[in-house]
């Protein structure tokens, strides 16, 4: 039986459905839903190491809800954000820190010169282009990225399609790879496993729409039996625990010796 204070199953899923999930804004959260945040604090770096830069590039930007954080911005600042609804969010976030943003495919060609940057970040990438990567950092160019590393929030993967999934997604092993291929030098490599809490449903289904590559395809009609069972979880322990995990990468494009 329900409450005035309790929403019925239907209604959060109702109220999940409902939420604009564009930009990468999570604000809405706020209640519902707990993040334990990377030790390394990847804001902090980024304000930090774009004080010093000429000129950066954030790649998928989303919203540009995090780059906005940066206290003092450099004299070229470009972002590429595939998504296009949140291209206009990104342009008038941004604005005020004199930023360009472009549309570009998150797997590259990046619309940019060869040896453009001095620095380029991602927070979170769908995916990280190295190649182009490579391409547009000058010598001496600096990448600083926080990357979802591998079997993040399994708990909720498996939840919606089933105990038998395996761990997978981005190995920093395989980073550091894709880096030297590149060209580039890693000079910095810390990973960190966290804990998320979910405390109603409807946050539940506000995150699985957001960060679309938790479970493919996902939608309230196609997983509506699992996503009950996720909300008697709920019900009955308080929350739903899963463990996003999380790797920090920075490399360097060597200078020239020639």
């Amino acid at each position: 039986m329900t409450t005035a204070t309790t929403p019925s199953f239907e209604a959060l899923l109702a109220e999940g459905e409902s939420v604009d999930v564009s930009g990468w804004d999570f604000s809405w959260f706020a209640g519902r839903a707990t993040e334990e945040r990377p030790p390394w604090g990847y804001g902090r770096l980024l304000s930090e190491r774009m004080a010093r830069a000429h000129a950066a590039l954030d790649l998928q930007t989303g919203g540009g809800e995090v780059l906005a954080t940066i206290a003092s911005p450099p004299p070229v600042l470009r972002a590429t954000e595939s998504w296009p609804p949140n291209l206009p969010i990104a342009r008038r976030v941004l604005a005020p820190l004199g930023a360009e943003v472009l549309e570009a495919p998150d797997g590259g060609p990046l619309p940019f010169a060869d040896a453009s940057f001095d620095l380029v970040t991602a927070r979170l990438p769908v995916v990280t282009p190295w190649p182009e990567i490579g391409r547009v950092l000058a010598p001496g160019g600096t990448f600083l990225a926080q990357e979802v590393g591998p079997g993040s929030n399994i708990e909720m993967s498996r939840a919606m399609l089933g105990q038998h999934l395996q761990p997978n997604g981005r190995f920093p092993a395989d980073a550091v790879t894709a880096a030297e291929a590149a060209g580039l030098v890693v000079v910095d490599l810390r990973e960190a496993s966290l804990t998320m809490e979910f405390f109603d449903v409807a946050a539940v289904v506000v995150f699985l729409r957001k960060v679309i590559w938790t479970v493919p395809d996902f939608s309230v009609g196609r997983f509506r039996p699992q996503l009950r069972a996720v909300h008697d979880r709920i019900r009955a322990t308080g929350s739903f625990v899963c463990h996003p995990t999380r790797f920090l990468i920075e490399a360097r494009r060597p200078e020239r010796t020639d």
